[in-house]
């Protein structure tokens, strides 16, 4: 998550970024009022009559080569025909605009919106399951043959942000221990094609899009992908169908996404060995972006950012309670 400062909209700031994009003036501010914000700022507007997004961020919250390899990614997926979000080019051509403003530098891109709807908004159909697990194979295998220019962070690089930050945020002595056992148990598990490679990271029901016309998936928000074991979006499923969903139906769920994703690519016994430990590992990531975002401080807080700072307090209280 971004800091709390950065979780404040900017409807001056997303329109001096989209003057380097074209879009349309009609209706200009009411598609702007539904933004969200979270690990970016993200502005819906209007290009052709057709949905466009503008995704914005402080520079200082985010690693250069992430967000190019992040472009790079996507766009070798697109030529493979696997359906992710589509970047559009700035005015000058460029996917990608570092732009100084009165407010500090940002990176600013724009992706065209996907078709369907999110599957969190979907009634339970085993044939988009079996079609969603067939869409992580079928990334997990692009995966395993790409060979980028700009490569993104690995799990190692994580490792060690997290070990920064436990750090500079004064974290309790528990997070530091399970950081070490992390590593030590990470380390044995073996890195191949078939268990590891550029993940997507945050493969949950609201970053894939179903369309029912084409039983087809679509993915957006590759922004914190990382090289880890493909266990890793595995588990992010598996959890954000648990949270969404009743046990009988998420059984059922579970079932035609394996069939689904062993049609694309294997499962090797070492990945479904390491699921658990990617929770830990989910856990552990999320504790120290929780203390990021929360380590602002203001004399006076608008009611919602009390709210949010009550809730994610006690995200960190339950993550912390697995320890």
């Amino acid at each position: 998550m971004l800091k709390m400062r950065n979780l404040i909209s900017n409807y001056e700031l997303a329109k001096d970024l989209l003057k380097n994009w074209e879009y349309d003036e009609e209706n200009l501010d009411e598609m702007l009022s539904y933004f969200r914000i979270s690990s970016n700022a993200i502005y819906p507007f209007f290009y052709k009559k057709k949905i466009c997004f503008l995704r914005i961020a402080p520079t200082d919250e985010k690693r250069k080569e992430n967000i190019y390899g992040e472009i790079e990614f996507i766009q070798y997926l697109r030529e493979h025909d696997f359906k992710a979000l589509c970047p559009v080019p700035s005015k000058n051509g460029e996917f990608i605009r570092i732009v100084n403003t009165k407010w500090g530098e940002y990176y600013a891109t724009v992706f065209e919106k996907v078709a369907g709807k999110p599957v969190e908004a979907c009634e339970y159909s085993e044939k988009m399951y079996h079609e969603y697990g067939k869409t992580m194979g079928r990334m997990h295998r692009l995966s395993s043959g790409f060979k980028p220019i700009i490569k993104k962070w690995t799990h190692e690089d994580v490792l060690n942000e997290i070990e920064t930050m436990l750090t500079l945020y004064h974290c309790s002595n528990k997070a530091k221990i399970e950081l070490e056992n992390l590593r030590v148990e990470l380390a044995k598990l073996p890195k191949n094609h078939l268990s590891y490679g550029l993940i997507h990271y945050d493969f949950e029901l609201d970053n894939v899009f179903y369309d029912e016309k084409t039983n087809t998936c679509s993915v957006i928000d590759f922004d914190d992908g990382m090289y880890h074991w493909y266990s890793t979006d595995i588990e992010q499923f598996l959890d954000s169908v648990s949270e969404e969903k009743g046990e009988l139906e998420a059984e059922q769920v579970k079932i035609a996404f394996f069939e689904g994703y062993q049609s694309e690519y294997p499962i090797v016994e070492e990945t479904k060995n390491s699921i658990p430990l990617m929770r830990r590992f989910i856990n552990l990531y999320s504790y120290v972006r929780i203390h990021h975002c929360l380590s602002d401080s203001f004399t006076s807080e608008k009611e919602w950012m009390t709210e949010l700072r009550v809730k994610l307090t006690n995200m960190l209280k339950s993550i912390e309670e697995t320890w």
